[in-house]
């Protein structure tokens, strides 16, 4: 039936559909209105309802007699039949998805009313224009003809500057969400008078003259600003000015960089007196008491943010040492031990990171001390191995392959330790192809920032970390790039190859004495035996046990990653003063290696225990066995003040 149609006025233009510009607003609701179809079926006027809008001169005394509302001319259409055919969801002209109640309307009223829809309806009409999302990159001076326009959202485009003279003089709120804009300046040129909300959160507004652009000179009436989530550091200087827009009530600047400073909430509250809402949280009069008072030394206090970062228990840990073999008398003896560690931004403006015990360590590889094995031994060509890594035996480069197949791990990295210089292999160069010096990435700390470690511990059940740091950061904006992507968190295993120092025999003159005495007693016991003397009784002297060699040769640290993860910090950022998770890395632990780390600690329990009864140790059963994943506790907090006297003595200059 939709084909039999045809619209008397689909031979004219569709008012507005010349484009001059692509990226413009005026070009964005054109294209809006024309994919509402407000001149074709159903809507408009055509062959389905012509006889509703004919002149009056065309009809005939019996036309002019009232009709019921049922019955209508053949092969046209009710009003009701075509209000059905938009308002239903199942209906081939049905309203797209991301349709507002405004459009609704406009199509519901070109089928009661085509002949409104005009270009003089449309700019009499609008009180609000929503462009959201539609590539708009220019601000154009048709608005203008919208003369009753009262609200102008054009969020989520590509915005970079607005000329305020093209922006509709009684606008009241002016929305620019998610665009480019660098600066404010351009908006203050010709700002409308009676604008009462300005929204530019997530923009790129940045350095200190944009206080210069929040004052009463530019926003007389100004009831509500959001400049959330740009890159404003200047704290000081934008209460200064925003002290001056009297009739402030909502305020949003969390996600700027100057909120991250302890004293943020305190010092804009009590420099804003008639505040009432700041960062969406109500302003209760128990802060205003708090902090009465700051505002008046606030150039006095640092413009720094501190974080204190706490690692707490590490559970789910392969023992390793199970799968090794019984060291023999001449090595290896291996140790192993657990650490973890994160990066964290570096401070180009403050002081160096600085300890705040013996907890804390930096790690600083340097860029030809770290080499990484990706193939097996075997591939590689064992000659070469032993040159590289400085005497590891075949038996050690067994073991370190089986760990990789046990932990799942497919890469290890060799550390060279101060003490070890790595020699240059005699081999071919196939061999040497095979092997690559560089850092493994996994280890490494991210540009911008520093790697942190916590202490070595042995292995455990429960590895307590028992570690915090606290970071003072004064550089604010590559600190708030850090916390949009987050910390990795990395747990490490370290192991250690010791081997006994084999002394070289060197002749002494102590030897030489010694030699000689020998020889002298023996000829003293010839002359008394001449003279019939009985030998004198020998007392025996019990056997030493074979001890350890006292000192031991250690090779370069052999780590590996166990496992490794990203901590999401942006709700540091959205005003949240702590991140606290749990990094869950799977399971690393396997029903064989558990069951020799039972059988071991059973061994031990037993010795400690000789003349006590032995506690009876329970099996592990296959089809109850449910090993613990690998997790490690992690805690960021940012600092945050809870008082004037608090934040004077803590960060006054």
């Amino acid at each position: 039936m939709e084909a039999s149609y045809k619209s008397e006025s689909e031979s004219e233009a569709w008012p507005g559909t010349q484009r001059p510009g692509t990226g413009t607003v005026s070009a964005a609701v054109r294209e809006h209105l024309r994919k509402l179809c407000l001149r074709e079926f159903p809507c408009g006027a055509g062959s389905w309802n012509k006889s509703r809008f004919l002149p009056q001169t065309w009809r005939t005394w019996r036309e002019l007699v009232p009709k019921e509302e049922d019955v209508v001319s053949p092969g046209e259409e009710t009003v009701e039949a075509l209000l059905g055919l938009v308002r239903s969801p199942h209906s081939p002209w049905a309203l797209l998805n991301d349709s507002n109640a405004e459009d609704s309307f406009l199509r519901e009223l070109a089928i009661r009313n085509p002949l409104m829809i005009t270009d003089t309806f449309f700019y009499s009409y609008f009180r609000s224009l929503r462009v959201v999302d539609k590539e708009v990159t220019l601000v154009d001076k048709d608005l203008l003809k919208f003369l009753k326009l009262e609200e102008l959202v054009l969020s989520a485009n590509r915005i970079k500057e607005v000329d305020a003279t093209n922006l509709p003089p009684t606008l009241k709120v002016l929305e620019l969400y998610g665009n480019e804009i660098s600066s404010m300046e351009c908006l203050c040129a010709h700002p409308p008078a009676g604008l009462q909300h300005l929204g530019l959160g997530h923009n790129k507004l940045l350095g200190p003259l944009e206080s210069l652009y929040v004052t009463a000179d530019h926003w007389p009436n100004l009831v509500s600003l959001d400049l959330g989530f740009n890159d404003l550091t200047d704290l000081q200087s934008m209460v200064a000015s925003l002290r001056t827009l009297r009739h402030l009530r909502l305020l949003v600047l969390q996600g700027n960089p100057l909120a991250l400073v302890p004293y943020y909430r305190g010092l804009t509250i009590d420099s804003l007196a008639q505040l009432c809402v700041l960062d969406d949280i109500t302003v209760s009069p128990n802060e205003k008491h708090l902090f009465r008072g700051l505002s008046l030394n606030g150039d006095l206090l640092a413009q720094e943010a501190q974080f204190v970062v706490t690692i707490g228990n590490i559970r789910g840990v392969l023992d390793t040492s199970v799968l090794d073999p019984e060291p023999g008398p001449e090595g290896p003896f291996v140790a192993y031990s657990y650490y973890v560690t994160y990066d964290f931004v570096r401070d180009e403006e403050g002081e160096a990171v600085e300890d705040t015990g013996e907890l804390a360590e930096i790690v600083k590889p340097s860029p030809s001390s770290e080499l990484l094995v990706e193939e097996s031994p075997e591939e590689v060509g064992e000659d070469v191995i032993k040159d590289i890594v400085g005497g590891v035996t075949e038996e050690v480069e067994g073991s370190l392959e089986s760990e990789v197949e046990e932990s799942g791990e497919s890469e290890l990295s060799v550390i060279s330790g101060p003490s070890t210089v790595l020699q240059t292999p005699r081999a071919s160069a196939e061999e040497l192809a095979k092997l690559r010096l560089r850092i493994d990435p996994r280890l490494c700390p991210s540009p911008g920032t520093v790697l942190f470690n916590t202490t070595h511990k042995p292995w455990a059940e429960v590895i307590p970390c028992g570690y915090e740091m606290q970071h003072s950061l004064r550089d604010l904006v590559p600190l708030k790039a850090f916390l949009l992507a987050g910390t990795t968190v990395t747990i490490v295993e370290e192991k250690i190859l010791s081997w006994p120092v084999v002394l070289p025999a060197v002749d002494s003159p102590l030897s030489a004495k010694r030699g000689k005495g020998e020889k002298d007693k023996k000829g003293k016991e010839k002359d008394r035996k001449g003279q019939g003397e009985k030998e004198p009784a020998k007392w025996k002297v019990p056997k030493k046990k074979k001890e350890l060699p006292k000192e031991l040769r250690q090779d370069p640290p052999i780590l590996q990653v166990l496992g490794r993860g990203l901590v999401i910090l942006e709700p540091l950022l959205a005003g949240e003063p702590l991140v606290s998770t749990v990094c869950n890395f799977g399971m690393v632990r396997t029903l064989t290696s558990d069951r020799l780390t039972l059988a071991r600690d059973s061994k031990k329990i037993k010795k400690v225990a000789k003349k006590e009864k032995p506690k009876a140790v329970n099996p592990i059963y296959e089809s109850d066995y449910h090993p613990e994943p690998l997790t490690v506790e992690v805690q960021i907090q940012l600092n945050q003040c809870r008082s004037a006297e608090e934040a004077l003595r803590m960060f006054a200059v």
